[in-house]
């Protein structure tokens, strides 16, 4: 595909060498640099990823450190989500041995609740690793309450084709959604009173609504969405 006049080596080649010597001198603010006005352009040029990809990756890496200092190793972040997600199967086994009914129905909604929090990031990284997307940290960050975060390799997120990165952004918001519902296969046979069940249809509930409210706007739905018209675009100017 010809470039054309999206992409310019001359113009984007200073206007990305200008932002990585303001970032350098401690701006963290791409927004306000119009640095991802200039990533949507490069995203629709495979030629342009292979051309400026190492660059805007290094860019987003050093404005995303020095933006969140405390941040985790990978490898410590999945391990930490893993245990989460272990614990969540012994709640469930708990409210399966246990005689009490108030455990057995806190064991149930505790599990939906440790599944909610481990399976968001678990999910981008899975999905994101089989798609070629590679990760660098973990941090903790988001809309109160404040929640595990998975910072992307943005070169190598620029690689992978834009219909795949929007199933990375849609996996972690799926996994967290169907995660309060699992426990409910176990609500009948581990004999837990109905307001357990009741209380996991809510938290259910509440997520789901939360992101058609907020979510399209601001959170993982909203990279799908972006992803997603990246890709009709790059489709049409491939016509």
């Amino acid at each position: 595909m010809a470039e054309g006049p999206l992409v310019r080596e001359q113009d984007l080649t200073s206007a990305f060498d200008e932002i990585e010597g303001a970032v350098g001198h401690g701006t963290t603010d791409l927004s306000a640099l119009g640095f991802w006005r200039l990533v949507k352009r490069v995203k629709l040029s495979p030629e342009a990823v292979a051309r400026y990809g190492e660059q805007i990756g290094r860019i987003d890496a050093a404005a995303f450190r020095r933006g969140v200092p405390r941040r985790f190793p990978v490898w410590l972040g999945n391990a930490v989500l893993c245990v989460g997600v272990i614990a969540g199967g012994l709640a469930i086994g708990l409210a399966m041995q246990v005689s009490s009914s108030l455990l057995k129905g806190l064991a149930l909604v505790a599990a939906g609740g440790l599944w909610a929090v481990s399976f968001h990031c678990l999910a981008h990284w899975i999905v994101g690793r089989v798609v070629g997307i590679r990760f660098t940290d973990y941090f903790i960050g988001g809309p109160m309450p404040p929640r595990p975060g998975l910072k992307t390799d943005y070169a190598s997120y620029l690689r992978a084709p834009a219909d795949r990165r929007a199933w990375m952004h849609a996996s972690g918001a799926l996994a967290t959604k169907a995660a309060p519902f699992l426990p409910l296969f176990f609500w009948s046979a581990s004999g837990a009173p109905v307001w357990s069940a009741i209380v996991l249809l809510a938290i259910g509930a509440v997520q789901i609504v939360t992101d058609l409210l907020f979510s399209v706007t601001s959170s993982d739905w909203k990279k799908v969405l972006r992803e997603r018209a990246i890709a009709r675009e790059v489709e049409a100017l491939n016509e």
